[in-house]
């Protein structure tokens, strides 16, 4: 019996060896299976070139070029395997799979100190995965520590490796691993922190961009730039171990003196991109190709900006930016003090009052009415449905002349051109010089009670200085996929005439008063300005908008509560932000002198009914309540004229023969707009011949 128990147990080691071998076995076919199965799905190498499956990475790019944001994931040039320099290979084969070179695609010394740490640990704390591993998992699979996901890479990794050479799985893996900072591949990595491409990595670049792939967002060199360069002594002590490095060449490097390029600033030009990307859906259609977004943002520009902004807002306020060149392009936004704070957008999303930038629309109106910058206005007390505006001053001139009244911005002279002309007509101008929300035609109006936004406000100002001719802000150039192909192109819109040349003219006339000798003189930058002040109730907003030499930009400033500033003023701290922006955006184009004088047709010089074939003043004498002709009376120029036709939009459009979508057709020759025909010169108080002609823009005693 005692015999017995050798031979039993002999036969039951026999049975375990006949049933692991055969379970070995099966095991082994399934794996062979499997694999097969495995290699027989992979996608081609072509496709695995492709990186869309990462998602789409969006470059937004200054208009000289220059990076602003890179948004998703990075990408650089793909580069084949010869054009990879040998240290950044031999760098990420000693750091990560020494045995790359020699073993299946799944290491099993790797494999079984993996399970030795799983049986301590009691977790998977080391996955011993290796180069083609870790690309399996990287285009196939997720990052979770499961047994399954395990046995799943292990596959994939021998199906690669099956079908590909080690060339190219590590010209695989070079090009779509991911190195942190949005970087996928070392092109788009050594762009990222080193500033040049790949090809022309040096040793110790290519042992920092090695050494993040084990822990991307700790050794970073944007986010840790000492972690980064300790990490690479790390890479370049494994090069030397395993036989990848001379020690002599590794002593000749210091990480020290390797020099990260820092990430590009992204704080006031973020308000920039945020309003321009969304306009991508509108331009382009809908792809996952990697783009470059060229803007029209430039990158001095929007540096004075920040700074003017951050210089001259009151202490507790928040202020804002918007430049515009001729043509609309946006050249500068500044949405706020500090975007990292706030992403809330000032410039473009905030609508508040503006206070007498507002008046712009109330003297357009007027100069289209027929009413000239020289023609004489009382400045008296004035009750319209029972409001009662007063001037700042407190005060009242008398006969002044419009360019005087505009320069002080006196609200009395406001109130007489809307009751004369229409509230309505003006917010009809203000909506036709693209002021896009509600106006009110409360006669307060001509105040700038209605909420607005100052990008609209900046573009109306622009179109003033573009000769009446319509704005249309836009921030982007072109567009184009990483491989050059053009998706877009900004072309120019056809041009909308807004109001005639002449009124345009007398506006900038104004304008210009308005720096030279009125509200706006801190605006002044030794060439000439145009431009307005703005400031509502109890200092809440403080306005400055106003062009030179092609550029147009307008400045808010204020409390996001509404609440009062104290001191703040349209003439103050936004005229002073203005100056300074605009002493750098100006600085390098040629002085441009206004152009305030524009011919007037023959109609508008020598008044006759038949003009146009429109009859604008009734020919009938007035006649008193018996029927009696009343004696010839001389004639305010803002007094409502009988059988005066409305000079609203409607009419303009009329004028202007357009059609109904209010565009002209091609090749079609525009007729300037007609203005309302009314007397040009009213009666006032006459001179003593001991007064001497004074210049209207100066203080009165």
């Amino acid at each position: 019996m005692a015999g017995s128990n050798p031979s039993r147990a002999k036969g039951i080691f026999i049975s375990a060896l006949k049933w692991g071998g055969g379970i070995a076995l099966v095991g082994l076919i399934g794996l062979v299976v499997a694999v097969a199965v495995a290699v027989a799905s992979l996608p081609d190498y072509d496709q695995l070139r492709r990186r869309s499956d990462l998602g789409q990475m969006v470059r937004v790019r200054a208009a000289d070029g220059t990076l602003l944001v890179s948004l998703g994931p990075s990408f650089g040039r793909w580069l084949g395997y010869d054009e990879i320099p040998p240290t950044m290979r031999a760098a990420m084969i000693a750091v990560e799979d020494k045995r790359f070179r020699s073993h299946p695609g799944v290491d099993p010394i790797g494999v079984a100190r993996s399970f030795k740490v799983r049986l301590e640990s009691g977790r998977w704390k080391q996955g011993g995965s290796t180069i083609t591993q870790q690309l399996a998992r990287n285009i196939f699979l997720t990052n979770s520590r499961t047994f399954g996901r395990k046995v799943k890479e292990g596959v994939l990794a021998l199906a690669l490796e099956r079908k590909f050479s080690k060339d190219q799985i590590l010209e695989l893996y070079l090009n779509r691993v991911y190195f942190g900072g949005g970087a996928y591949g070392i092109d788009a990595a050594s762009r990222t922190f080193f500033g040049h491409g790949a090809e022309r990595l040096g040793l110790g670049e290519a042992a920092i961009i090695a050494g993040l792939v084990k822990a991307p967002s700790n050794y970073s060199p944007t986010a840790d730039v000492e972690a980064a360069r300790g990490r690479a002594g790390v890479v370049l002590n494994s090069m030397v171990e395993n036989g990848f490095l001379a020690p002599g060449l590794a002593v000749g490097v210091d990480p020290a003196d390797i020099k990260v390029q820092p990430a590009p600033k992204q704080n006031s030009v973020r308000y920039f991109t945020d309003w321009a990307l969304p306009q991508l859906d509108m331009l382009i259609d809908e792809t996952s190709e990697p783009i470059d977004v060229f803007t029209t943002l430039d990158p001095g520009m929007q540096a004075a900006a920040d700074s003017a902004i951050n210089g001259f807002t009151p202490a507790g306020a928040q202020g804002a930016l918007v430049a515009l060149d001729r043509d609309g392009a946006v050249k500068a936004m500044v949405g706020g003090r500090d975007y990292v704070d706030s992403i809330y957008n000032r410039a473009t999303q905030a609508e508040r009052q503006p206070g007498s930038a507002f008046k712009l629309f109330v003297y357009l109106s007027a100069l289209e009415s027929g009413l000239k910058p020289s023609d004489t206005i009382v400045d008296e007390p004035v009750t319209i449905d029972g409001w009662t505006p007063r001037n700042s001053t407190r005060t009242h001139l008398g006969p002044v002349t419009l360019r005087e009244a505009f320069a002080r911005s006196i609200n009395t002279v406001s109130a007489k051109i809307g009751e004369s002309i229409g509230f309505g007509t003006i917010a009809s101008m203000a909506h036709r010089f693209g002021i896009s929300g509600n106006i009110s035609t409360f006669p307060s109006m001509v105040l700038g009670t209605s909420d607005v936004r100052l990008i609209d406000m900046t573009r109306a100002f622009a179109s003033v200085q573009n000769r009446g001719i319509g704005v249309v802000p836009y921030a982007v150039r072109k567009v184009v996929t990483a491989d050059g192909q053009l998706l877009y192109q900004h072309q120019a819109e056809e041009q909308r005439v807004l109001v005639a040349p002449w009124v345009a003219a007398g506006m900038t006339d104004l304008l210009q008063s308005a720096v030279l000798s009125g509200t706006g003189r801190a605006a002044q930058i030794g060439r000439p300005v145009a431009g307005k002040t703005g400031t509502t109730s109890s200092n809440k907003d403080g306005w400055f908008v106003g062009f030179s030499s092609g550029i147009t930009t307008g400045v808010w400033m204020g409390r996001d509560d509404a609440k009062r500033v104290a001191g703040l003023q349209g003439g103050t701290a936004p005229a002073r932000a203005f100056a300074e922006f605009m002493k750098v955006a100006v600085a390098k184009r040629p002085v441009e002198q206004f152009e305030t004088q524009a011919p007037m047709p023959d109609w508008q010089l020598e008044p006759d009914e038949e003009a146009w074939g429109m009859n604008y003043v009734d020919s009938e004498p007035l006649v008193d309540a018996d029927g009696n002709p009343l004696p010839n009376q001389p004639v305010d120029p803002l007094a409502p004229q009988p059988g005066t036709e409305q000079v609203d939009q409607q009419w303009l459009d009329e004028v202007l023969r357009r059609n109904p979508d209010n565009r002209p057709q091609p090749g079609q020759q525009v007729p300037q707009p007609q203005p309302q025909q009314v007397p040009p010169v009213r009666n006032q108080p006459p001179r003593q011949p001991s007064e001497q002609p004074t210049d209207p823009l100066q203080p009165r005693p």
